[in-house]
């Protein structure tokens, strides 16, 4: 019982900064393009 909840809890976190390492990457992408159209 509580392996599984531990097991839960550790792929909700996974995926959540999955989740966050994405946007951070997409983010990274948008200004770097944005700095390069506008030079």
């Amino acid at each position: 019982m509580n392996t599984e909840l531990i097991m839960q809890a550790f792929e909700v976190m996974w995926k959540g900064m999955l989740s966050i390492f994405t946007v951070i990457v997409i983010l990274t992408l948008l200004v770097y393009l944005i700095n390069k159209f506008l030079k």
